[in-house]
């Protein structure tokens, strides 16, 4: 789309190969942003969604990265970064949850779900404020499908709600 509301912007948009993940990135995409569709380990899922938004007319590229291991993320902001040449919002999107009662969750099974869904979270949102410009970004923390966000000194920070 030409004249959307994110037409110039670049997004990355964690967890964005399958479910609520790939709809942002599709309507991102139908908004005018170039995505950064991230996946952890379903290339095939990121690859269709990104030919999903190229026949569309949108600009899309998948990266793998685990959100929960620094050098990963790292890896994938600079990979968007050379994609598209900037970076203007973050959208933390990438959760893993193991629908299991809650005296079988693991310790394993805790850090995973805790590593992925929190630290992930924090990793992205430390990276992500080294690559927006002097304008500031935005970052979009998803929390049960309830966001908000908000600019401070300049540069867009999310709060869940």
């Amino acid at each position: 789309m030409k004249n959307g509301k994110l037409n110039g912007k670049v997004a990355v948009v964690t967890g964005a190969s399958k479910g609520i993940g790939a709809g942002i990135a599709k309507e991102f995409a139908a908004q005018g942003a170039s995505v950064v569709v991230n996946y952890a380990s379903a290339k095939q899922d990121a690859d269709r969604v990104v030919d999903e938004i190229s026949k569309r007319g949108g600009k899309a590229v998948a990266v793998r990265g685990n959100v929960a291991k620094k050098a990963e993320v790292e890896t994938l902001f600079a990979e968007a970064e050379k994609a598209f040449g900037k970076i203007d919002i973050l959208v933390n999107n990438a959760g893993v949850y193991e629908f299991v009662p809650l005296e079988a969750v693991s310790e394993q099974q805790f850090h995973r779900m805790f590593d992925v869904n929190v630290l992930g979270m924090l990793l992205a949102t430390q990276e992500a404020l080294k690559h927006f410009n002097g304008d500031g970004g935005s970052i979009i923390n998803g929390d049960n499908g309830r966001s908000r966000s908000r600019r401070l000194h300049g540069r867009r920070y999310a709060e869940n709600v």
